[in-house]
């Protein structure tokens, strides 16, 4: 954060600038300030509040004009409580707070982060994943979160990673979000009637990535012309809704 003169350390073979001298002018963003350590927090609230520091190793004191957003997932207040944050560093930094809910109280956002992560790893990994299954939605839609964001996106990275074609199906998320106890489902019903469900759900996906056309679904799926027109029929599916979008 607060950069070294040259030979301050061992290692320290040249003068280097720190984080806070980079955005003089601007905006430096915190992160995870309930984890400082209390050296770090003193400094901290000297630059905030006097707006100058000096270089590890250095004597020269910097005068810098920055703007601080600092970020935690922390009770600050309880930390106070505990004697692992400063009052002081705390009641400057929170002059403008902003509360963001747990990603599973956002249950709106969980998708337009998704489709935002597919779009970021397809082009990253030069996949063509367009979009997520309906079982993989549920899965979800139905999981708690507790990594919050950050988990969300290891998820999606993952998927598109394991995806083989341009679909994320349930079976490439990972284990914790495929049981009953990670999703907050249960399961009913007979064990035919479960894999009825999910054949359901394959053949679904399999005619909306075809747009309806059943030859092509069951080339998709590896089976037989005929033996999709039965399963269609088994499941009471119309291949016609399919046919004006994907």
């Amino acid at each position: 954060l607060f950069g070294h003169e040259r030979g301050a350390f061992t290692g320290a073979l040249a003068m280097r600038k720190g984080r806070f001298e980079l955005a003089n002018g601007g905006t430096i963003f915190l992160d995870e300030v309930g984890d400082f350590s209390p050296a770090t927090q003193i400094k901290l609230l000297r630059v905030i509040q006097e707006r100058e520091f000096e270089r590890v190793g250095g004597t020269t004191t910097i005068k810098i004009d920055v703007r601080v957003i600092a970020a935690t997932n922390r009770n600050l207040e309880q930390l106070i409580e505990q004697g692992k944050f400063r009052a002081d560093l705390y009641y400057r930094l929170n002059v403008f707070p902003i509360h963001l809910p747990p990603l599973r109280e956002r249950k709106s956002d969980i998708l337009l982060l998704a489709d935002h992560f597919v779009e970021k790893y397809s082009r990253a990994m030069h996949k063509n994943v367009r979009r997520i299954s309906t079982p993989a939605i549920d899965m979800l839609m139905s999981y708690h979160w507790p990594g919050n964001v950050r988990e969300l996106e290891n998820v999606i990275e993952r998927a598109v990673l394991l995806s083989t074609d341009d679909v994320i199906h349930g079976h490439h998320l990972p284990p914790t979000l495929q049981t009953a106890e990670a999703t907050g489902t249960t399961h009913v019903g007979t064990l035919q009637a479960t894999l009825d469900n999910v054949e359901r759900e394959i053949i679904l996906d399999a005619l909306k990535s075809a747009r309806g056309n059943k030859a092509k679904a069951a080339r998709a799926l590896g089976i037989s012309e005929r033996l999709m027109g039965l399963r269609v029929l088994k499941h009471g599916i119309d291949p016609r809704r399919f046919r004006t979008g994907a």
